[in-house]
């Protein structure tokens, strides 16, 4: 099997593959629907309301991040998917049926993008740390770029569909259709070989939820990442706004929004399988990502027509998944098993929780001066992105290679947690004099 599948080798991990590419392909269904609901159904056109609705989905990973994250590490992660995705089948049925009924107002909806967040809040950081518990560590970073392919080859199909049924039966049928497809996911889960999947390593009864947040502090690549991902996750990924805003600015309606969501998807997808090719996740990437999506960002603002935006958006796509793709397989692959729910649940709360705080800023400055602004604003916010991460990797001497300054780190998941004092020479001078990860035995992971 090609290096770019090779997680496929991996009976379980096949299994979870598909479900989720099935589940994948109605939650973007889902999220096209309740952005267009919100934006033309609930409201007249306003984009603040659309921003509320966002910022209310992710505000909870970011306040229940200490909780999720333990709940992650501590307990099954399997069964605990099974729940939350049997509660988020329920979540869609229940929109669908009022949207069918006559009977969903927007402080209802608003209700129910919360419950959203507080299902998803518990279902991120489980369903990426379990990524870990199918296949092995040397796969650990192949099996996050498939799972960002099959999220992104998915939402190619999701909204484009999503445009098609609104424009032909309306928007209730389909979060209906979304509901079905959390089966697939569930039969999946039912499905995994639990005998195979990989022994994990488990935080005592006296581990802690700021754990997490220590582990990353002691960490200056986790923060320059944790920082770049912010910025992204607030500024420059809202894409319901700016795509829908920017198709009604078109001249176009819901089959117009669907299709500008399912083109950003074809850069997506081709990131998430360039990332599945690499060896290993590097800081380097991440930061030159981060560059690209800037500019891409930069471009599409100026774009004069419908055609002209769709053929550029492609790239915007392709540099965001680059970077979210390679950053999170950074933190899977070097972060210590005993903590990695945490870690993982602090990434996503950081991600998806800077929603909250960019979705409402970025949804009135659509409003009040149109989506072009918007959109330079997420331009904006990634080139600051950039800025810190280029300066950090200047610091650390990762592009100059300086063996001194150079920050090298490893992950045996065979040796425990240990504290080594002095910090042996490998270690970059903002780590020494830190309480460091295990002592390395096997393979290094560089920037």
């Amino acid at each position: 099997m090609s290096a770019m599948f090779r997680s496929f080798s991996v009976f379980n991990y096949r299994v979870w593959f598909i479900g989720a590419l099935v589940s994948n392909v109605g939650a973007w269904m889902q999220s096209t629907a309740l952005s267009w609901v919100v934006l033309t159904e609930l409201t007249h056109n306003d984009a603040a309301a659309m921003g509320i609705t966002m910022a209310l989905q992710f505000a909870p990973p970011l306040l229940l991040v200490g909780v999720t994250g333990y709940v992650a590490d501590r307990f099954d992660r399997r069964r605990l998917l099974l729940l939350t995705q049997s509660l988020l089948l329920v979540l869609g049925l229940a929109i669908g049926a009022l949207l069918l009924m006559g009977m969903m107002t927007l402080p209802l909806m608003y209700v129910f993008a919360l419950a959203l967040g507080v299902v998803a809040a518990f279902d991120n950081p489980a369903r990426q740390a379990f990524v870990s518990d199918l296949v092995s560590r040397e796969n650990a970073s192949n099996a996050v770029a498939l799972n960002a392919a099959s999220f992104n080859g998915a939402r190619m199909i999701g909204p484009a569909v999503a445009g098609i049924v609104i424009v032909a039966v309306g928007t209730g049928w389909v979060f209906l259709v979304n509901a079905l497809t959390f089966v697939g996911m569930l039969v999946a889960l039912k499905l995994i070989r639990t005998d195979d999947l990989i022994p994990r390593a488990k935080a005592d009864g006296s581990a802690r939820l700021a754990d997490g947040f220590r582990y990353v502090a002691k960490r200056p690549d986790l923060v320059v990442i944790f920082a770049v991902v912010f910025l992204l996750g607030a500024f420059g990924m809202n894409f319901p706004i700016f795509a829908s805003t920017m198709a009604l600015e078109f001249g176009r309606e819901a089959d117009g929004y669907g299709l500008l969501s399912s083109i950003i998807a074809i850069g997506s997808l081709a990131g998430a399988l360039l990332a599945a090719r690499r060896d290993r996740a590097r800081v380097r990437v991440v930061i030159a990502g981060t560059a690209l999506f800037a500019a891409a960002s930069l471009l599409s603002a100026f774009m004069p027509t419908y055609l002209t935006y769709a053929l550029v958006i492609p790239l915007t796509g392709f540099a965001v998944v680059t970077t979210l793709t390679t950053a999170n397989g950074y933190v899977q692959t070097t972060t210590d098993p005993a903590l990695r729910g945490r870690v993982l649940a602090l990434y996503m709360a950081i991600l998806m929780g800077g929603t909250p705080i960019g979705a409402p800023i970025v949804g009135w400055v659509a409003s009040e001066f149109g989506p072009r602004t918007a959109i330079l604003v997420g331009s904006a916010a990634a080139f600051v992105a950039f800025a810190i991460g280029a300066t950090w990797m200047l610091a650390s001497g990762r592009i100059s290679r300086h063996e001194t300054k150079r920050f090298r780190l490893t992950i045996d998941e065979t040796v425990p947690i240990a504290i080594v004092t002095p910090a042996p020479a490998e270690f970059s001078d903002e780590v020494a004099g830190t309480t460091p990860i295990a002592l390395p035995r096997e393979a290094r992971v560089r920037g």
